[in-house]
Parts: structure tokens; C-alpha cells; sequence
């Protein structure tokens, strides 16, 4: 469509008589581009029977889609819950959760995957110069091709898809090595660290520029209560920090090749383990080069959010076979990928792995936001607090005192999802961004 046409549409589309009723459905989802239309009633009833409130015909909510490229409104929204619940596991102070946390041992880990080839790369000197790639070319910091095979002929992406597809299953054993091996160092057997000591932790998972997650983990020892319990003594920094990283080196995943060979999948030799300092700073990490709690939630909140990385027009859901890659701009190293998974996932000894199902996320089978059980409080916690805020709003409004309790009858139904128009879309996600723009601005002032 030409910038003429768009104008058009945009310009009619503001005229139209039902624009105000859309316009307030819009703004009622913050701006989602892909609204999940509802129709029915909500009724609000007293104890006395009295009728409070009551709404028919058609609402919208949120998608609640957390990834940005599919809809920024609800990705914003899944980021600042994501901010609120890592952060009150590492500050306290909120949910629960007591600020004598900042006291405890307490670490920010990076695990990355191995090489499964030589890749373009963009590195920089002492004096800040780059360096040249072995393909002699100096990089941009943009280039598309960062992170892509040298050689796409000889780099190994069967084994790239299996590490991904059983990168969860390595975290979980991961978690269980560390468990084993802070007992070990505490002179206790696994079955006492479970009854003196609680590995709590956030981990979110990251796409690299290569295609491939890597996992950044707030990691924190506590009592065996969890947060409201102090550590037991001889837990101290230096104790976690060597846990996790002999934990890292030691745990590993054998499966099988396509050509049954076998293969060891384990992580990658770059981790990275920091100290988690209280004190506020103005970066994620302060002068030392440790983390600092101040800003680490909304990092890893952040990357909660982010999607594949790399291609312009990637598949945001399954897809139903490879035909549906020629109608989409996809770099050359993530079609590879996502045929490879493709491939795999038709073999019945990876049946169990379902991977056509995950092709699109690169063969990534897991949760993008994890956390242990009581490292904080918990998405469904925040929501229901959210929803019991704007009902105590509501019933304030209606003269009803929010402290009594009261009678909610919703009765909706399903009538479709998204908006009807791409223009529709484009205003809003136009809202959503003047919303993001407004918060930034308060923040800044």
C-alpha cells in the first residue's frame, strides 16, 4: 500500500461514525495489536442483592502475547510484571519478600552454547578498534551476518537444533549438580541440603545472534523456608560462586545423532559468574565489575521479551510446513535452522521432542521467564492483585466500600482476535507507543 493510500485509510478510518466506540476498546486493552474480542455480560452484585453494576455486548482484552515483535502493548505489560517479580527476589522489601535477601550469597550467571562451528565475529582492540573477522572483513556492529557459519557447509546444525531442543533439560540437571555440589562443599549429604538450604533463582533465556539461547540467572541461598529464612552458616559468596561454576563444567546431556552416533551436549565454555551487589549504580554493573540489584531486574526483564533476534519477518507462530518460509524474510542461517529442526522433528527417534511444533523458535523448546518456587512471588500473584486493584478502583467509583465483599458473574464469550483492518492495527500500536513514550519521559524528569 502506497503513503497515499495509507492516508486515505488512516483519514476515513478517523472519520468513521463507530470510531469513538473502537477508539475506547482500543485504549481499554493499553493498545494490543491483536485484542481478544469478547461478547456477553459482567454483572456486580452486593451481598444485599442489590445490583452494582452490570455490562453487556461486546469488551476486548490483551493478546498477553509477551514477545515485542508480535505485540509491544502486552509485551510491555509482561516485562514490567516480569521487572516487579525478579526484582523482589533480589531487593525484597515487596511481595513478601524481605529485604534481608541483599544479605544472602548471591550471584548473576551467564550459561552460553557451544561452538558447533567458526562464525563471523566483530571484536574489538585494547584501543577500541575492530578486529578483523577470519573472513578479513571489519563488521559492523548491525551486520546481519554476525553470529552466521564461516562456513554453512561444515558447521553442525543438527547438533546446533539438539543442544537447543535440550537446553531445558540441561538447566534442570544443571540445578541438581549445584544442589549436589554445595552439600558436598558444606560437609552435608543432598538429602541435608534439603532439609538446612533452598537454591533459589530467576532465569531467563536470550537468543544470540547465532540463533542459539543462552540463560542469564539471578542465583541466590537461602534457609530452607526460602527468603524469610537465613542461610545456613559457611554459605558464603565465594562457596556459591564455586559451586556454580564446577556445577557448569560437570553436567552434561547424551543423546543420539541421526546416524546413531552418539552425542554429548553440554554448556558452552564462556560462563560468566558475578557477585550481585546491593548498592544502587547507575549501570547494570557497577565500577567493580559486579551485578548491582538496582538495575539486574529490569535487564533480565528486558530479555523476557525479546524474540528470535535476527530475521525481519520471523514466524511468530508454528508453522505447518516449509512452504511457509518462501513468503517470509528470513536470513539464510535461520532457514537452515528452522529446516533442520524441521527435518528432525520428522524422524520417530526425536518424535518425543516434537520439534516441527518448535521450528520456529529455532528448535527452543522451553519458558523464556523460570524461577524456583520461592525465589518470589508469581505471575498469576501479581495478576490477581492487578485485578483486585481495578475492582476496589471500580467499586470506590460506584460509592461501594471496597473492603466488603461482593458478587462477579461474567458470562462472555469468544467472538474473534485481532483488529478487523491493518490500519486499525497501526493506531494501535501507535497508542501503545505513545504510552511507552509518556512512561519513558515520567521516568526521565
Amino acid at each position: 500500500m502506497s503513503t497515499h493510500d495509507t492516508d486515505t485509510a488512516l483519514t476515513a478510518r478517523l472519520r468513521a461514525f463507530d470510531y469513538p466506540i473502537w477508539r475506547a476498546r482500543m485504549e481499554a486493552t493499553g493498545g494490543c495489536a491483536h485484542p481478544v474480542r469478547l461478547r456477553g455480560s459482567s454483572t456486580v452484585t452486593a451481598q444485599d442483592g442489590r445490583v452494582l453494576t452490570q455490562r453487556t455486548g461486546e469488551v476486548w482484552a490483551p493478546c498477553g502475547n509477551r514477545r515485542e515483535t508480535v505485540c509491544p502493548a502486552c509485551s510491555d505489560r509482561y516485562a514490567a510484571n516480569a521487572f516487579h517479580l525478579i526484582r523482589a527476589g533480589l531487593a525484597g522489601g515487596e511481595k513478601g519478600v524481605p529485604t534481608t535477601v541483599t544479605d544472602r550469597p548471591r550471584l548473576f550467571l551467564t550459561l552460553t552454547a557451544p561452538s558447533f562451528g567458526p562464525v563471523h565475529s566483530r571484536r574489538l582492540s585494547t584501543r577500541g578498534r575492530v578486529i578483523p573477522c577470519p573472513c578479513e572483513r571489519h563488521h559492523r556492529d548491525h551486520d546481519p551476518d554476525l553470529g552466521t557459519p564461516l562456513d554453512p557447509d561444515t558447521y553442525d546444525y543438527t547438533g546446533s537444533v539438539l543442544w537447543q531442543a535440550h537446553a531445558g533439560k540441561l538447566w534442570h540437571r544443571f540445578t541438581i549438580a549445584l544442589r549436589r555440589t554445595l552439600a558436598n562443599a558444606l560437609g552435608w549429604t543432598t538429602r541435608e541440603f534439603t532439609a538446612r538450604a533452598r537454591l533459589s533463582y530467576a532465569k531467563v533465556a536470550e537468543y544470540q545472534r547465532r540463533g542459539l539461547v543462552h540463560f542469564h540467572a539471578a542465583i541466590r541461598l537461602d534457609g530452607p523456608d526460602g527468603p524469610t529464612d537465613p542461610p545456613p552458616s559457611g554459605a558464603t559468596h565465594e562457596l556459591l560462586r564455586d559451586a556454580v561454576t564446577a556445577a557448569a563444567r560437570s553436567v552434561t546431556v547424551d543423546v543420539d545423532s541421526p546416524d546413531g552416533a552418539p552425542l554429548t551436549l553440554r554448556w558452552g565454555t564462556q560462563v560468566d559468574v558475578r557477585r550481585i551487589n546491593a548498592q544502587a549504580a547507575a549501570d547494570v554493573t557497577d565500577e567493580t565489575g559486579e551485578i548491582t540489584d538496582q538495575r539486574l531486574a529490569g535487564y533480565i526483564a528486558k530479555y523476557a521479551t525479546k524474540g528470535t533476534g535476527k530475521t525481519d519477518d520471523h514466524p511468530d507462530r508454528p508453522i505447518r510446513s516449509l512452504t511457509h518460509l518462501d513468503h517470509l524474510r528470513l536470513h539464510p542461517h535461520h532457514r537452515r535452522i528452522i529446516e533442520t529442526a524441521w527435518h528432525l522433528g520428522g524422524l520417530d527417534a526425536y518424535a518425543a521432542l516434537n520439534l516441527r511444533k518448535w521450528a520456529h523458535m529455532l528448535g527452543f523448546r522451553g519458558h523464556f521467564l523460570t524461577k524456583s518456587r520461592r525465589y518470589s512471588t508469581t505471575f498469576r500473584a501479581i495478576r490477581h492483585d492487578q485485578r483486585t486493584w481495578r475492582l476496589a478502583e471500580h467499586l470506590e467509583r460506584l460509592g461501594h466500600p471496597p473492603d466488603e465483599p461482593v458478587i462477579v458473574v461474567n458470562d462472555w464469550h469468544l467472538v474473534g482476535i485481532g483488529h478487523h483492518t491493518q490500519t486499525d492495527r497501526e493506531l494501535a500500536i501507535a497508542h501503545a507507543e505513545r504510552i511507552r513514550e509518556q512512561r519513558t519521559t515520567r521516568r526521565t524528569t
